[in-house]
């Protein structure tokens, strides 16, 4: 296609729609970002489905004003938290669809769209840490495969709610005497204004802590293991041992233990300064996959939801300026937007 057709081609409408918040951009068939706006969340975990649609509307409609002269999108690319089964999908893109009709569209799980954003190509592995864990993976052949994400019933261990849990746990346990003595005795209850480890369960306990008030113990646990504790250490280490774990596995899923997968690591959890973790991680990840690339993801998901819009058209990107340029204004973009709250 040459510059001109993909000038007037019908622009890919793409979203990223996580617990918190949702990105929607639009975005030309040559890679140039159109209009892009932030949102509030859509997810149908976060906030009933008949709000997440009105939203979306109010959102799209808000975009398309941004870039009044541009046709109407033709393809749209979803990337949903919550998307975790066949019927989660079919629900949302039966709604999604009902209220912005396109002639194509796609509904996916939100890591994929932290995956492409990641990567240089649209295969590779994500590995998401946040409140809570979960990985993504794409093969060379296109082939999709993640992990359900869907808390300890799918068998997940990590991210910032487990790492508190742990982290309490430990201070306790040391307090009564069954477990070793640990710097997160005294580390623990003080993030939450406390004294004593037995304090923080027992706030728990009566809900005046909440789960997320748990995960948030996550960045003193990090701490206290940076400040030599060994205990708060083997708590961060099993969690390095866990996204290994998660590596390996997806890789050998999608054949992409003896390839060269860029590996993308997506979360709050990673934004940690531990330079032990960081280094531990990656060991262990080469030694799954030893040709691995590790990428600490710095883009927004919706720039991953943008390119696999790309991506399926006309039969991928082939010029790698389309994904640079469109990577620059996005960012860009990002690091000034500000959500639009919804009506």
């Amino acid at each position: 296609m040459n510059d001109k057709r993909h000038r007037d081609a019908a622009p890919i409408l793409a979203v990223d729609g996580g617990n918190s918040k949702a990105d929607v951009a639009l975005v030309a068939a040559d890679g140039r970002l159109l209009a892009a706006v932030r949102g509030d969340t859509i997810s149908h975990q976060a906030v009933p489905l008949a709000v997440g649609v009105r939203r979306l509307t109010e959102l799209v409609a808000a975009v398309r004003a941004a870039a009044p002269r541009s046709p109407e999108p033709a393809h749209a690319i979803y990337c949903l938290a919550g998307a975790d089964y066949p019927s989660d999908i079919g629900l949302l893109r039966t709604a999604f669809d009902a209220a912005v009709p396109t002639s194509e569209s796609l509904v996916l799980n939100d890591t994929f769209a932290a995956l492409r954003a990641g990567t240089t190509r649209p295969w590779g592995i994500a590995l998401i840490c946040g409140q809570g864990i979960n990985g993504a993976a794409v093969a060379p052949n296109g082939r999709r495969f993640r992990f359900a994400g869907v808390g300890d019933i799918s068998g997940d261990w990590g991210g910032g709610t487990s790492i508190g849990h742990a982290g309490l746990g430990a201070a306790v346990r040391a307090r009564d005497g069954r477990g070793p003595r640990t710097e997160l005795e005294r580390t623990i209850p003080a993030a939450v204004g406390l004294t004593r480890p037995e304090a923080v369960t027992r706030a728990y306990y009566d809900k005046r802590l909440d789960e997320a008030r748990i995960g948030d113990l996550a960045p003193t646990v990090f701490a206290t293991a940076i400040a030599g504790d060994p205990v708060a250490r083997s708590i961060v280490d099993q969690l390095a041992d866990e996204l290994a774990v998660m590596a390996g596995a997806l890789a050998r899923r999608t054949g992409l233990t003896r390839r060269d997968p860029e590996v993308v690591l997506a979360g709050g959890i990673f934004k940690t300064d531990d330079a032990a973790f960081h280094s531990g991680l990656a060991d262990r990840i080469k030694a799954a996959i030893p040709d691995a690339r590790i990428v600490r993801l710095a883009a927004p998901p919706v720039l991953g939801a943008a390119l696999i819009g790309l991506d399926r058209l006309n039969g991928g990107l082939r010029d790698p300026a389309v994904q640079t340029r469109l990577r620059a204004t996005i960012e860009a973009w990002s690091a000034t937007a500000r959500v639009v709250t919804s009506s």
